[in-house]
């Protein structure tokens, strides 16, 4: 027992000492070198192999630069399960949807193991894992990830053996789980191993610099690329995972005709309200600021928001001339035929101007609903003390 309380002390000890002596903390570093590899090349399909606590995909679910696919793998079940909640869809998204697709997917799986679901992605990142295998199962997984999975571009990323020296109190590896740490001599030998092998090309980087000495990055990082077309055309065909188990979600994206229409509607309703309501204020006397991005100049005709019958009419022209409007519809004619192609939103006989209910028609009829329950109830109120008298 005193063993491995003492063996869980230096865990935690040298933990601090990483977080402490690292700012941003490294994996932090770490995640940032994959947002910009991101940014700079824009892949569209990302897989994370030993996703763990899932926080390379949380991070990239943010910082998406045009990834329409994320992800992820881990042996570990209960931890894929823990934060799976944390990749699902927020409020936000559902009342903004992005302008492209997303999926996660999660898989409770091995590397070791070959599973065609991981075929033909853009990116495989695989950050912190390779130190956690066996030795002698380093070329089965190198195999499976290059010579399998065939990804135009792979970032892995090791702890530098040549670095522990520098962080105090450190004694053995970095992690109780790790199986081995490589210098930078040894992960050139084996990165050049696997360009040899698999047709790759590699450059070599890293994160967390020591200051005054000559020991290279902290997390030595090594980015494989194919001398092949980035984003080559997505295979929408979906595959049932044949070995590893699938965890799925799907976030709300305009591509979806459902979730387009769902947010034309919100927005075209919000603008025509918006435009009515600002017209009854100038009907009654009151001063608006007509220049606002919400409220438009006037039809085609120069005709605006009207009255016709027991109802009010925005003219559609008006509608569009909200620049959220704008960015859904390239032109009136496009958000005409969307909004004819559902049922939310009434448009008059011409298709030129949506109808709304008059307030004051409605108004009037409450009132009138109101006085007529009101004598009502003193008609009552008369008959029963007329009932109470005899």
């Amino acid at each position: 027992t005193r063993h491995r309380t003492r063996r869980c002390n230096i865990v935690v000890c040298q933990k601090t000492t990483m977080s402490n002596l690292f700012s941003p903390p490294l994996y932090k570093q770490r995640h940032q070198f994959v947002i910009e590899f991101v940014k700079r090349f824009a892949p569209r399909k990302v897989l994370d192999v030993g996703c763990a606590d899932c926080r390379l995909l949380t991070t990239l679910k943010v910082h998406r630069h045009g990834v329409e696919l994320l992800a992820g793998v881990d042996i570990d079940c209960a931890a894929i399960q823990r934060r799976k909640h944390a990749l699902a869809p927020l409020s936000s998204d559902y009342l903004v949807p992005g302008d492209r697709p997303l999926t996660i997917e999660l898989y409770h799986g091995s590397v070791m193991e070959k599973e065609p679901c991981t075929k033909g992605f853009d990116l495989v990142t695989c950050i912190e894992l390779i130190e956690h295998l066996d030795p002698g199962d380093v070329e089965k997984f190198s195999d499976g990830v290059f010579g399998y999975m065939v990804p135009h571009a792979v970032i892995i990323s090791t702890p530098n053996a040549e670095f522990n020296p520098v962080l105090p109190g450190l004694t053995g590896f970095r992690h109780k789980d790790h199986k081995f740490e490589w210098t930078r001599a040894q992960f050139s030998t084996w990165a050049l191993g696997i360009c040899w092998k698999y047709g790759y090309s590699v450059e070599f980087t890293g994160v967390g610099e020591a200051q005054d000495r000559d020991v290279g990055f902290c997390s030595q990082i090594a980015v494989f690329q194919r001398d092949t077309e980035l984003n080559a055309p997505v295979n929408n065909t979906y595959l049932v995972p044949q070995v590893y188990r699938l965890v799925c979600v799907v976030y709300p994206s305009l591509q979806d005709n459902k979730v387009f229409h769902r947010t034309l509607v919100s927005e075209v309703l919000y603008s025509a309200e918006s435009l009515r309501r600002r017209w009854r204020e100038e009907r009654d006397g009151a001063r608006s600021d007509l220049t606002s991005d919400i409220c438009g100049s006037g039809s085609a005709e120069g005709q605006g928001v009207y009255r016709c019958g027991r109802s009010v009419r925005v003219p559609l022209l008006d509608v569009w001339a909200s620049p959220r409007v704008q960015a859904l519809c390239v032109d009136v004619q496009h958000l005409r035929e969307a909004l004819l192609a559902g049922s939310w939103v009434q448009l008059d006989t011409d298709g030129g101007a949506i109808v709304l209910p008059d307030e004051d028609e409605e108004n009037e009829e409450e009132e009138q609903e109101e006085e007529c329950g009101r004598e009502f109830l003193h008609r009552r109120e008369k008959t029963i003390m007329l009932f109470a008298t005899t």
